[in-house]
C-alpha cells in the first residue's frame, strides 16, 4: 500500500436525532448524526404495521369473491 494516501480511520459517536441513542462507530468523519436507528426504528421495536399489504389482500378477495 502507498503511504499517506489513505483517510485517517476514527472511533466516533453516532447519535440519533429522533431519540438520543448514542453508539460507537469507526469512519473517516469526526461526528454522525442519523434520523433513526435501531432503537427507534420500527421495524427494530416491533410497532411495524402492514396496512397497505392487508388492504391489497382485502381488494383481490372481494374482486374475486373469495371469503
Amino acid at each position: 500500500m502507498k503511504q499517506g494516501i489513505h483517510p485517517v480511520y476514527n472511533n466516533v459517536m453516532v447519535t440519533c436525532t429522533s431519540c438520543g441513542n448514542q453508539f460507537e462507530s469507526g469512519s473517516i468523519r469526526k461526528e454522525i448524526r442519523v434520523d433513526t436507528c435501531s432503537n427507534c426504528h420500527p421495524f427494530y421495536t416491533g410497532k411495524q404495521r402492514f396496512a397497505q399489504a392487508a388492504g391489497r389482500v382485502e381488494k383481490f378477495n372481494k374482486k374475486y369473491g373469495i371469503k
